[in-house]
């Protein structure tokens, strides 16, 4: 089992994940809420607006996301159990 930093990391990492899918498949009924014929061109805008708040919140969620993930991926690796090597003690 993780620390409990980890532990904490992981439970937040589902929480948001869960959160994202569930504006995702909000925007999705949007579109098809769009496309019904018989919506009027008010109750159309409306949702339109909507979507494209929506879109540009989960457009930013995403960059968010992948610059975690470069920074992860470009970052100095961390080996487990090594403390770090300061030399702030050195004679």
């Amino acid at each position: 089992m993780g620390s409990p930093v980890q532990i904490r990391v992981a439970r937040l990492f589902r929480k948001n994940m869960k959160h994202f899918e569930e504006r995702l498949a909000q925007l999705e009924n949007l579109g098809e809420y769009i496309r019904k014929p018989d919506i009027s061109l008010e109750e159309a805008l409306k949702s339109f607006e909507e979507g494209i708040k929506l879109a540009r919140s989960l457009e930013k969620d995403l960059e968010k996301a992948e610059s975690k993930i470069e920074i992860l991926m470009n970052g100095p690796e961390v080996k487990a159990n090594v403390p770090p090597d300061l030399g702030l003690f050195d004679a």
